[in-house]
């Protein structure tokens, strides 16, 4: 994964220089969660209706398949309420209850849906790839606050999952 990605400039048919958002730094659950997450991402920026479509493109492979997203009011202030991706338009919910912090529900109708912890754009490298690794383990049982807070805290998830029951990294 390259943390450092910048959006890649494109020439499209007519001309004109635009600009592609890279792939997003999203890690899931290699197989079905057992644990309150299925993964966790880590966007670049604050701004949702930048973010969002990447991040559906990479979970969504039939178009049109996500339905909707919750996310958390206080770390998506100034979400809007639809975004717009290809090929369809993406409602935004709000949440303000605490269970829901730093998290995004992306719900993909009878496809099912995904529960990611969001990673703050700012977390240093390092802090969000554990948190990206530790959040995407099938058996984490930690959600995205209690991980995230663990972190913030100066305590390694991955340590503070162990301590509340989860496995040792193997080699240990």
């Amino acid at each position: 994964m390259d943390d450092s990605t910048a959006p890649d400039r494109v020439t499209p048919p007519d001309g004109i220089d635009a600009y592609e958002m890279p792939l997003p730094r999203l890690k899931l659950t290699p197989e079905a969660s057992h644990g309150p997450l299925d993964g966790a991402w880590w966007p670049r920026c604050d701004a949702l209706e930048l973010e969002l479509p990447a991040l559906v493109g990479m979970l969504n492979p039939d178009a049109g398949a996500v339905t909707g997203v919750t996310v958390d009011a206080a770390s998506w202030p100034d979400a809007p309420g639809t975004v717009m991706a290809p090929h369809q338009v993406i409602a935004v919910a709000e949440t303000l209850l605490a269970t829901e912090e730093h998290a995004i529900t992306v719900d993909c109708g009878s496809l099912g849906r995904w529960e990611l912890l969001v990673i703050p754009p700012d977390e240093p490298p390092g802090t969000a790839t554990r948190l990206l690794r530790a959040a995407a383990d099938p058996e984490n049982p930690l959600s995205a606050p209690r991980l995230l807070a663990l972190t913030e805290n100066g305590v390694d998830g991955e340590a503070a999952w162990e301590s509340e029951g989860g496995p040792a990294p193997v080699g240990t």
